[in-house]
């Protein structure tokens, strides 16, 4: 048969019609599959031109490329109601990804739904759960010796329920998503916020909590509040120190952790070819940090190299032909414009505490000085999520050899991340991890590790004030290592290998001088390396499991006594009144993250058991009536004590209670441990001046209410002492607000009024008690 291409050519000469036209009906015939794993499963470019059409037709204007792919996967175009920021959109996503953390509570929830497959490709990877100690090989095995309760539970699962699942040792969920899945055009939903990773292929990804992946795979279409487009123009090229990882903290600094909320960002303008395929998923990975829905790249060049190198021509070829609805339209509206130019653009080091807090490298010396932070750099760490590719860790091989051949070595220590068994087994191949083992650095396994926390830091004591460096994506207060005094500043990872050498933050590769061992000094030169390897990429090992054709025998054991798993109980239906005399658990002071709600790092091994991970509710928020983190007033005897223990107490004593929130609060990871935990010990509204996204919905999911100030003043009217009635439940309607009276102890009383944006749906899942209840109630 003659190759796609051609026969692609033939027929346009033929019909004289427009490119996707032809694509329209070769789609039919060439059946090209969604990945390699799932040869039946196909991508319907046909159906997502047809989607774009009607929308089009009603809209009567061009669409951005967030606009095609989004309302290109409608449940139904022709009647939806369309309109940024305001409407809910009912989707239809193409798959489903789960990291091995997420996963035990998703698949646990779906295993409650009943269902006997799941309604879309979806995947289990895991990522998660390899603590980082010695070095990759020998924490792998004590990883898999560990958890070997939860990988059998996620196996087997896994197996019975259709889903594919990756073994440890597979690498990253999101860099195996960008060589096996990713694909421009594809709506993608992943139990994780760094799914956006995959836009750096012209997708849509996007990070839920498991609930939402649950309502996915069950079949049911997806709700998502229709997202603003933020536009970010790209002119001239990247170059010398400067890296793709510039462009999203360049980004960070203008818009802050917030400044992205209900957004897609949409990168576009001819600077977007000077930037490699694995570069474009680095900038949407970290577009999470600002709040934002996802972030996307349009189709070029570059993705079509990056598609072919890793075995998909045939999903490249096809692309070319649907070009014109994987790009936007001339003259498109953005809600916000940004421009960036990358010929000017300087590297960039965002820090501390904070990933939006934007520094130059060159400056970032002094303002530590200023500051207060210490200079010295304990630890440089290369790879995650966001920086993993083999461009990646060519960039910094070649700051290596620079620095080994004057004889140099790391003053600070030193690590290394692969992101997947495919970057692992090539980089060992070419030569890279051996100069970066040459340079006194450590090769971890090819998991998340210190990003997520997973690190068994030996070099310092809990308490003690230090810096490290970083190309991860987060650093709030103690995520890396659980110590609230270290300084953990994010970076790219070429510039990481550079301060790791210098062993100092006051270090500019760009203009300052190292000594080598002979005496001389030396400039380091910017970095240059392959985007790509010049052969193949090596698989290394083969980590993946198919779910057999035939699971009818296939059992899935959750012990009763097991610490690690534990099967869910539906939570309690609304009683069909006010919420009287609630309880002020904690107010917060500042920022709170799902990391201060339900912390990572030891905790992880209790994500598949929702009493044990409960004891760690917000243990790290700030109370603002002392300015303690886990230490709350008991309301009933006055005694201070840790906020799980306080709210255990009042569950068991019949108290309904609520939190009080700051800006933006859970923002962060995509764990919907945080809204599952204070559901379980009795939490009934959480009332804050903003929300991340994701942790919003999760809430909802959970039959909680997340509401806000309708006057952000009105957090100052309340006091921990106090207690709080919400009215207006029964006549609950999407946009009017609910009344919340204030009760102080005095005896008097101030009433405020708290927004919402609950739809029908989403107050059906608050009357069931829980979105699952709702699809439980559907089914009956």
């Amino acid at each position: 048969m003659a190759p796609y291409s051609l026969l692609v050519t033939r027929l346009q000469k033929a019909l004289g019609v427009r490119q996707y036209h032809v694509a329209s009906v070769l789609c039919q015939r060439a059946k090209v599959a969604m990945s390699h794993f799932e040869p039946n499963e196909y991508i319907h470019y046909d159906l997502l031109e047809k989607n774009i059409n009607i929308v089009r037709k009603r809209l009567n204007r061009p669409l951005t490329l967030s606009e095609k792919i989004v309302y290109g996967h409608l449940d139904d175009p022709a009647s939806q109601e369309i309109e940024r920021g305001k409407s809910y959109l009912r989707l239809r996503p193409d798959r489903v990804a789960m990291q091995d953390a997420t996963a035990q509570m998703a698949m646990l929830q779906f295993i409650s739904s009943g269902l006997s497959k799941v309604a879309v490709p979806s995947t289990i990877h895991c990522d998660h759960l390899i603590e980082a100690q010695v070095g990759g090989e020998k924490d792998l095995r004590r990883a898999k010796d560990i958890n070997q309760e939860v990988y059998n539970f996620l196996a087997t699962a896994g197996a019975k329920y259709g889903v594919g699942f990756w073994k440890p040792g597979s690498g990253i969920i999101h860099q195996i998503i960008l060589e096996n899945y990713a694909y421009p055009g594809v709506l993608l939903i992943g139990t994780d916020s760094h799914t956006p990773n995959g836009g750096g292929l012209g997708g849509i990804c996007i990070g839920v909590g498991g609930a939402d992946a649950v309502d996915v795979m069950a079949g049911i279409p997806w709700e998502l509040k229709c997202p603003k487009v933020i536009g970010v123009k790209l002119t001239g090229s990247l170059s010398g120190w400067s890296s793709p990882k510039d462009v999203i903290l360049k980004v960070a600094g203008i818009l802050t952790v917030k400044g992205g909320t209900g957004a897609i960002v949409e990168y576009h303008g001819p600077g977007v070819d000077s930037i490699s395929c694995t570069g474009m998923a680095t900038i949407c990975n970290m577009g999470a940090e600002i709040g934002a829905t996802t972030s996307v790249f349009p189709y070029n060049h570059r993705m079509k190299k990056y598609l072919s190198k890793t075995g998909r021509e045939d999903i490249a070829n096809l692309a070319d032909e649907f070009k014109d609805h994987l790009v936007p339209d001339p003259g498109c509206h953005y809600d916000q414009l940004i421009e960036i130019n990358l010929s000017e653009l300087k590297p960039h080091i965002n820090g501390p505490f904070t990933p939006d807090l934007a520094h130059p490298v060159a400056e970032v010396g002094k303002v530590a000085e200023k500051e207060g932070w210490p200079l010295d750099i304990r630890v440089g760490l290369i790879g995650s999520c966001t920086n993993s590719s083999y461009e990646d860790m060519g960039r910094s091989a070649a700051v290596a050899k620079q620095a080994l051949a004057h004889g140099l070595k790391c003053k600070s220590q030193f690590t290394i991340t692969p992101g997947s068994e495919q970057i692992r087994a090539t980089i060992e191949r070419d030569g890279y991890a051996q100069i970066l083992r040459d340079l006194g650095g450590i090769v971890l396994a090819n998991a998340c590790g210190p990003c997520i926390g997973q690190w068994d830091r030996k070099d310092i004591k809990k308490g003690e004030k230090n810096t490290i460096v970083t190309s991860y994506n987060r650093n709030f207060t103690g995520r890396n290592d659980a110590n609230p005094e270290t300084h953990a500043f994010v970076t790219s990872p070429e510039i990481v290998t550079a301060l790791a050498i210098a062993g100092t933050l006051k270090f500019n590769p760009e203009t300052d001088y190292l000594m080598g061992t002979d005496g001389k000094k030396f400039r380091l030169e910017a970095p240059d390396a392959d985007e790509l390897p010049k052969a193949e990429f090596d698989p290394g090992q083969d980590t993946y499991q198919h779910p057999p054709k035939d699971s009818s025998g296939q059992h899935v054991d959750v012990s009763p006594t097991s610490q690690r798993l534990q099967l869910l109980e539906p939570f309690d239906k609304w009683d069909g009144k006010d919420l009287e005399d609630l309880q002020i658990l904690i107010k917060v002071k500042g920022k709170c993250t799902t990391d201060h709600i339900s912390a990572a790092g030891p905790w992880l091994k209790f994500r598949g058991h929702l009493d044990n991970i409960s004891n760690n509710l917000l243990i790290g928020a700030i109370n603002i009536e002392n300015g303690k983190a886990n230490s709350v007033r008991n309301a009933v005897t006055q005694e201070f004590g840790p906020v799980p223990d306080t709210a255990r107490y009042y569950k068991k004593h019949g108290i309904r209670w609520v939190v009080i929130g700051d800006e933006n609060y859970g923002e962060g990871s995509s764990r919907e441990h945080a809204a599952l935990e204070p559901r379980h010990l009795g939490g009934r509204a959480i009332i804050t001046k903003s929300f991340a996204r994701i942790h919003e919905t999760n809430l909802k999911k959970q039959g909680l209410l997340p509401l806000t100030f309708a006057d952000p003043a009105d957090y100052n009217k309340i006091h921990p002492v106090d207690k709080l009635t919400i009215q207006g439940l029964k006549d609950f309607t999407p946009g009017k607000p609910l009344k919340c009276i204030i009760k102080h102890p005095n005896g008097t009383q101030e009433t405020i009024l708290l927004n919402h944006t609950f739809n029908e749906t989403q107050i059906e899942w608050f009357r069931a008690g829980s979105a699952l209840n709702r699809m439980k109630e559907l089914q009956q």
